[in-house]
């Protein structure tokens, strides 16, 4: 017989009954019921129930041992009883009765419970991350996210795209967040930089030739924590394709998210094909450019109703309107409490009005609404007795960040919200330019390297506030997936992109000169786009944190409070990296 173990935790069965075995696992659970001592027994695979009765050296030995020690065990495997199956457990018809016990490794007393989710701070489970993972719900996420990228690697080569590395250590990335810098040891005084992304490699790879290249590749910015982002290191799914078209990439990606949902999706529907929104029309009818399409409600742009009103609250602001049907049977907590969620987002309160059986309006703002008011929202609303409307009013971007969160919860909790599904899209069509509102300077968007649709006539003849870029972002659920584009591969393009965004040519050659160098030696169109596999698991495991589908994350400040990282390096270190540290004065 083996070592260690001829079964595993999950494996055995009533077929199994009166064979000897050994095993070899966790104690997971102990029980004493009558003087019989249970003993529930974890691996990997599962977990097993053993039995051992008082008077017998396998009690006495089992009866002393915490919890968490690692054991090996010889037995018989014997039968429940009907009366004792477990239908829960793969292994619930039968149990082990214990001849011999090894201890193999020994526990210390836990900081936390193990087989139990009982409520522990996030920082102790991350300084105690090993115990952590020994969870059920953690182990089954990190286990989803193997399987999940094994089905990614699949699904990719068999859609014809070829896997490659690239490089870690780089020179500085325009990808827009801090990137995390290496000191050259042989190059004294100049840094590497650990890549935010794969972005100009996988460029570089069409241009040599390669045509679809995907990689699961580590990203790594110094920017801050999110629900939905892990602040350090984070993967995706990097993905580009030779001689293509916005479509072109879209097709794959699609074929491929709707896969893995569907497989991994626990029975939860995958809508498809994938709506395209342009960016101004999300912002307009979901106030936001990830919108959850679950909520089966819409914003309606007003503005123009209450253009020269007396009423103050809407005259000369940007106003957008919510309809909610079927409100009827809504007490007015439900209008109370949508006004104080409205407040946590920075809204001084949330107007609204209800319709009533014989079509007049009623409500805290109804006496200030004129006849004519009334008319054009019940034809522009298509407002019906039962209808309730709420309003935001006030800056474009402040009244798209509240209604839009609105939208949301007014859904949820008058029932026009849809559960057990993905509802993705592509948002497409995102604006080249933006002007920033303190200096009035024109600055890029969204990614500066995307080719502007119209190309370099639309640069040279359009303005630039009205230019779109191939740009595009694949959202489900409302998270934000990826973002992707067409790239600016034509040099004289994009020195004239970013002279509208007020780069002089000599900066842009000598900060791009790798990539510049490259495309005046024949590039060919090309485009991609980057899924990002931990919000994947993340939506499929339905978890609301990201960290919860990463085996080791940095907690919310950047640290890895299991290993003490970052840590501080000697002076002889310092010393041979050509370093020297200036920490922060204390205020």
């Amino acid at each position: 017989m083996h070592r260690y173990r001829s079964h595993t935790c999950g494996e055995l069965r009533a077929s199994d009954v009166g064979t000897d075995v050994r095993l070899s696992g966790w104690l997971h659970n102990r029980r004493d019921l009558g003087g019989i001592l249970f003993i529930d027994l974890r691996d990997h695979y599962g977990i097993t129930q053993l039995v051992a009765r008082p008077g017998t050296a396998s009690y006495e030995a089992l009866d002393k041992l915490s919890k968490e020690t690692v054991v090996r065990i010889d037995g018989r495997v014997v039968s429940r009883g009907a009366e004792n199956v477990n239908p829960d457990l793969p292994t619930g018809e039968i149990e082990i009765e214990v001849s011999e016990v090894e201890v193999l490794g020994a526990a210390a007393p836990l900081p936390f419970t193990i087989n139990a989710e009982d409520g522990v701070n996030e920082e102790r489970r991350l300084e105690y991350r090993f115990l952590d993972l020994r969870r059920e719900r953690m182990h089954r996420n990190i286990m989803l996210r193997t399987a999940v990228i094994s089905a990614i690697r699949h699904k990719m080569t068999a859609l014809g795209f070829n896997e490659m590395a690239t490089p870690i250590l780089s020179a500085t990335s325009p990808e827009g967040a801090r990137d995390f810098v290496v000191p050259s040891r042989l190059n004294p005084g100049k840094f590497y930089a650990l890549p935010q992304a794969p972005q100009q490699f996988k460029q570089l790879l069409m241009i040599s030739g390669f045509d679809r290249y995907f990689q699961i590749a580590p990203c790594f910015r110094d920017e801050d924590a999110r629900a939905d982002r892990s602040p350090g290191e984070f993967y995706q799914l990097d993905v580009e394709m030779s001689f293509v078209e916005q479509e072109d990439v879209f097709q794959p990606i699609e074929q491929l998210m709707t896969e893995l949902f569907e497989e991994f999706g626990n029975g939860r529907h995958v809508t498809s094909p994938f709506p395209r929104i342009p960016f101004r029309e999300a912002m307009l009818k979901y106030g936001s450019d990830k919108p959850d399409l679950r909520a089966k409600l819409e914003l309606v742009d007003i503005t123009d109703i209450f253009e020269g009103s007396e009423f103050k609250a809407f005259a000369g602001k940007h106003v957008r309107a919510l309809p909610v049907p079927d409100v009827s049977s809504q007490p007015r907590k439900f209008f109370d409490q949508l006004g104080d969620f409205a407040v946590t987002l920075g809204a001084k309160g949330l107007a609204w009005v209800r319709v009533a059986e014989d079509g007049s309006l009623s409500g805290p703002i109804a006496k200030f609404l004129t006849e004519g008011n009334v008319a054009e929202l019940t034809k522009r609303l298509s407002l019906a007795p039962g209808h309730a409307v709420f309003f935001g009013a006030g800056e474009f971007d402040e009244v798209s960040k509240i209604m839009g969160a609105v939208r949301v919860e007014a859904a949820k909790r008058a029932g026009h919200f849809e559960e057990n599904v993905f509802r993705f899209c592509w948002i497409v069509d995102f604006p080249m330019y933006e002007k920033d509102e303190e200096t009035g300077a024109i600055d890029f968007s969204h990614n500066p390297f995307s080719m502007p649709q119209g190309g370099l006539e639309a640069l040279e003849t359009q303005d630039p506030l009205d230019i779109l870029g191939w740009q595009y972002d694949i959202v489900c659920n409302g998270v934000e997936l990826s973002s992707g584009a067409i790239r600016n591969h034509e040099p004289d393009i994009m020195l004239k992109a970013f002279e509208i965004a007020g780069y002089d040519r000599e900066t842009v050659e000598e900060k791009f000169a790798g990539m510049l160098r490259a495309f005046r030696f024949g590039a060919p169109p090309h485009g991609g786009i980057a899924p990002g596999v931990d919000r994947i698991v993340m939506l499929l495991a339905d978890e609301p944190n990201i960290r919860e589908t990463i085996s080791f994350p940095l907690n919310g400040n950047a640290q890895d409070l299991m290993m003490g990282a970052p840590t501080e390096l000697e002076e002889a270190r310092l010393k041979e990296l050509h370093l020297s540290v200036r920490k922060p004065q204390p205020k």
